[in-house]
């Protein structure tokens, strides 16, 4: 999701860093910034957004529904 690095580069965090704050690996990160990784848990998707200082509809719901 694009979204993760638009907010995560705002932040001028590196993937490391969002990764060791979310507590989820770098991998998990990158995958999802590319697309490569389009499943994961709903405990990961919260740790991310909370870690970027967000909700997690605003991250991974482009409309924010």
């Amino acid at each position: 999701m694009y979204t993760i690095k638009k907010y995560r580069e705002a932040l001028k965090m590196s993937q490391e860093e969002l990764a060791e704050k979310a507590n989820v690996s770098r991998t998990i990160i990158s995958g999802l910034e590319t697309g490569t990784i389009t499943n994961t848990t709903t405990g990961t998707l919260i740790a991310i957004a909370k870690a970027l200082g967000k909700n997690v509809n605003e991250i991974f719901f482009a409309d924010g529904v």
